[in-house]
């Protein structure tokens, strides 16, 4: 899975490592793209009220959304 970044007007595909995830634990035994996307979500941003995104907690942009590879 690949996030989609928006940083400085340019869209960027950035692979979901295990680094990543490295400290979310997933108890299930199926989960689809979009409960995987939400979950990351949650985890690797911080909701921006003020410009209406998710801002990516170590600065690299906002995020748009996921994308199976």
């Amino acid at each position: 899975m690949d996030l989609i970044i928006l940083n400085d007007g340019m869209y960027q595909l950035v692979p979901l490592t295990k680094q990543m995830m490295e400290h979310m634990s997933l108890v299930v035994n199926e989960i689809d793209l979009f409960d995987l996307c939400d979950i990351v979500k949650l985890k690797i941003t911080t909701y921006s009220d003020s410009i209406n995104a998710h801002v990516m907690n170590d600065g690299s942009g906002d995020l748009m959304g996921c994308i199976q590879n």
